[in-house]
């Protein structure tokens, strides 16, 4: 049952068992109220008078005090001597007198990130500049002309063509104007539910399938679009990522999948912006196939990779996924067909219940919500043709309305890629599903609101957020080498040990000695060193060959991702003192090839008269003709083939 309380601190609203014990409803109103002293608690139905101390009734449950739903209680207490705590610090009561534990809140516990952090440090307003037609004030005085517009005002949205409102200029909007370290403080966002409540709030039948009322079933939804959105920009690091992403499409024509791994930061653009800096994809096994793909959800290494991510300069995590659905056209294979356009699609219903369920599994947290989490800001990127033929990048993500129906099993991919299905109620044991009623508004021919029901089906676009995307006009990405095999590529990029000791001894590493020791003029091998180990491909392989520890790891990435790497040589000292370094070295020392024999590391399944034959060629007899060798920058492999990549390392030729 629902019940009221009205203290000192403000009205709160709270849901309880009617068989609860009575220090239930202690519990909450300690919970509102921290300062209170329990022994003076009373209670009341009347502002004044007919007060009982709340420990007189220890033993009785709610329902015994004759308290319905919806009933309001009056709350009188004394305060604690001393008290000075505030909401934000969880308080332990003394447990000779009541033994009551006051738990912290669950948006208190909410770690944010530091975007959030950032912005609620800020007032959001929005700077105008004196208007010299209506100004009539002197250059320090303000008027309604140029006073600051509020992060939310609508007029400055549709004249700088901003579709969603940022996160936290919403949030602004709906909070009320408190401080919110105050004990009467209540988080503005409810996330939407549509399951049935269990068990029921009122009680008196069975919990659903079997009984269900009006106080446990969902209310009717109105499908609407969502005003905010929780990322406002997509930014993606370095047009390289993009590129070497790509191109395991251009060589196999399967699309692909890959994780965006990168950070939130403020995006100006936008009043209280945030945007998603994507600094690396890292692609999970897979299946391609020419028209989709097979993914495993959770994915390989996810936990590991997590954790390795997160020792970053910049500690890094997963903001988002990225795909490719483009095909060829037929009559020019240098362009792709024109699939998602107004008339079409932009986000299929099939994407759009995956996004949904990713979102649900990656939720935002927050302390603007009771849950302490609230949506999420995980993003929906694809590679997919422009109507020129070219390939661009389109940005979504779907709104917590669709999060809230998938999680309640409500809706389904169709066969048309633009309409979504409503699912059927379901009362089978095991299975139960109760769906409520849905509509959606639109205008009609005339330019009038109807209301429609959503039901068997409804356009996806109620359910999609545009989030807009590009590149840096300066890149200054995390991650300076995009070089090194990709992982999960089988057959077309295999990642192993041997290309990397190939790549390290044409780079010399072994014999390049940490800062103090560097001979003048030898910086540039430090920086060429340095440039190639920063690449999170290549560390999160290392990570797996066991060769090099897991604390080590986690000092090489925060080295590597350093902003300073390339400025100064002894930024990479730290990565030249580890153990896991020295044995590395050892290992590429030992693998080096003799003189005169090829940097291969096969060598040893190649017989003596070809290697002599190798021998002979590279010392002048038999060459291949200088225009079809290219020697290898890494490792100084000759290269006699037309690929683009080293036979023995795979790093790029010049």
């Amino acid at each position: 049952m629902l019940l009221r309380l009205r203290s000192k601190e403000g009205n709160f609203r709270f849901q309880f068992d009617p068989a609860a014990d009575i220090s239930v409803l202690l519990n909450k109103i300690i919970e509102s109220s921290p300062n209170a002293d329990p022994n003076t608690i009373t209670i009341s139905d009347q502002p004044r008078g007919n007060e009982v101390p709340l420990l007189s009734l220890s033993g009785r449950t709610i329902q015994h005090l004759g308290l319905n739903n919806g009933d309001l209680i009056f709350i009188q207490y004394k305060e604690l001597a001393g008290a000075t705590e505030s909401t934000s610090t969880p308080t332990t009561l003394p447990s000779s007198s009541t033994g009551v534990t006051r738990e912290p809140k669950a948006w208190e516990l909410a770690q944010e990130d530091p975007v959030d952090t950032f912005w609620r440090s800020k007032d959001g307003k929005i700077p105008r500049n004196r208007d010299t037609t209506f100004c009539k004030h002197g250059p320090k005085g303000m008027c309604d002309y140029c006073m600051p517009l509020e992060p939310y005002d609508a007029a400055y949205h549709k004249e700088n063509s901003i579709k969603h409102l940022s996160f936290h200029a919403y949030l602004k909007k709906i909070s009320p104007k408190t401080d919110n370290s105050s004990a009467s403080f209540l988080p503005p966002l409810d996330p939407p539910s549509y399951t049935v409540k269990s068990p029921c709030p009122v009680g008196g039948h069975s919990p659903f399938p079997a009984g269900i009322c009006t106080s446990c079933q969902p209310s009717a939804i109105t499908l609407q679009s969502q005003p905010f959105r929780m990322v406002d920009h997509l930014e993606i690091a370095n047009m390289d990522i993009v590129d070497r992403f790509l191109n395991a499409w251009r060589r196999t024509g399967m699309q692909r999948f890959g994780w965006m791994i990168g950070h939130y930061e403020p995006y100006p653009d936008v009043p209280m912006g945030v945007k998603a800096i994507v600094e690396a994809i890292y692609e999970p096994p897979q299946a391609g196939e020419l028209d989709g793909l097979t993914l495993g959800i959770p994915w390989e290494d996810e936990q590991r990779l997590r954790q390795l991510i997160a020792n970053a300069s910049t500690p890094l995590s997963v903001v988002g996924y990225i795909f490719t659905d483009l095909e060829p056209m037929e009559e020019d294979r240098t362009k792709n067909v024109y699939k998602r356009h107004p008339d079409s699609f932009f986000l299929s219903s099939l994407e759009a219940v995956f996004a949904a369920t990713l979102q649900n599994a990656s939720p935002t947290s927050t302390k603007s919500s009771p849950t302490g989490k609230y949506s999420s800001r995980l993003v929906t990127a694809i590679l997919t043709a422009t109507e020129d033929g070219a390939i661009d990048v389109s940005a979504y993500q779907v709104s917590a309305q669709a999060e809230a129906m998938v999680a309640a099993d409500m809706i389904e991919p169709s066969v048309d890629p633009g309409i979504v299905r409503v699912k059927e109620n379901d009362r089978t044991s095991g299975s139960a599903r109760y769906v409520p009623d849905v509509f959606f508004s639109y205008k009609n021919e005339y330019g009038l609101e109807v209301k429609k029901s959503a039901k068997p089906a409804f356009p996806v676009e109620y359910l999609i957020v545009n989030v807009t995307h590009g590149f840096p006009q300066n890149p200054s990405p995390m991650f300076r080498s995009s070089a090194y095999r990709i992982e999960n590529r089988p057959g077309l990029e295999d990642q192993t040990i041997e290309s990397v000791l190939a790549a390290l001894a044409g780079l010399g590493a072994p014999d390049i000695p940490s800062s103090q020791l560097l001979p003048p003029g030898q910086a540039h091998k430090t920086f060429e060193l340095a440039k190639f180990l920063s690449d999170l491909h290549l560390i999160a392989f290392l990570q797996t060959t066991q060769l090099v520890s897991e604390e080590d790891i986690k000092v090489w990435l925060k080295t590597v991702t350093s902003p300073t790497l390339l400025d100064d040589p002894r930024e990479l000292d730290p990565v030249l003192a580890t153990e896991g370094w020295q044995s590395l070295m050892t290992f590429t020392r030992e693998s080096a090839p003799a003189p005169g024999r090829p940097s291969n590391a096969m060598d040893e399944d190649i017989s003596e008269d070809i290697l002599r034959q190798i021998a002979e060629e590279q010392a002048g007899n038999n060459h291949p003709s200088s225009s079809s060798v290219r020697v290898c920058p890494h490792c100084t492999f000759e290269n006699d083939h037309s690929g683009t990549d080293c036979e023995v390392c795979g790093l790029p030729l010049a």
